[in-house]
């Protein structure tokens, strides 16, 4: 099994876990709403959840997004470009946006987030969750994720570049 692939399949799977997580969201804020506006009472435990998850979908799921090519892009120019070119572009920004900008998020919050493992930070709020030390690794998890979607993303781009017959 080559890399990509490996890895392609691994936030695919990421993904399905991470899908669970809208769906709790969703019915725990339901539920936030009809405790609080319908019998007057309220957790800040279960709406920091929320919070929690939140965090979770977007950091987790934002290697998926690349792999399926559904990331931010402005293409006014690249919807135009042939294969190969729209290769060497992708190739170009993984190497020298999307790579560099996430090894300098993982090594800027490395100490940060090892601080709250030590601490074993949690919620400043009374009855807040004891768990920010997991929410702040999702910066590492993100940024390796993303590292890892970056790579999957040079091979396929660097062999689409080469195998690709269209002039640039």
């Amino acid at each position: 099994m080559q890399i990509q692939t490996f890895i392609d399949q691994l936030h695919s799977r990421l993904s399905q876990l991470i899908s669970w997580f809208t769906l709790a969201m969703v019915l725990l804020t339901l539920l936030i709403v009809i405790l609080r506006y319908g019998f007057n009472m309220g957790w800040i435990a279960m709406q920091e959840s929320v919070m929690y998850l939140h965090a979770a979908v977007f950091m987790l799921g934002a290697a998926y997004t690349l792999k399926v090519d559904q990331h931010v892009r402005v293409d006014v120019f690249y919807r135009n470009f042939s294969t190969k070119t729209k290769a060497l572009t992708n190739l170009m920004g993984t190497l020298l946006l999307l790579m560099p900008v996430n090894i300098f998020i993982l090594v800027i919050s490395w100490q940060y987030v090892m601080n709250s493992w030590e601490l074993l930070e949690g919620s400043p709020e009374a009855g807040g969750l004891p768990l920010v030390f997991v929410l702040k690794s999702l910066i590492l998890l993100f940024s390796i994720s993303l590292c890892l979607q970056g790579l999957a993303e040079i091979i396929r781009n660097a062999l689409l570049f080469k195998s690709s017959g269209e002039p640039s």
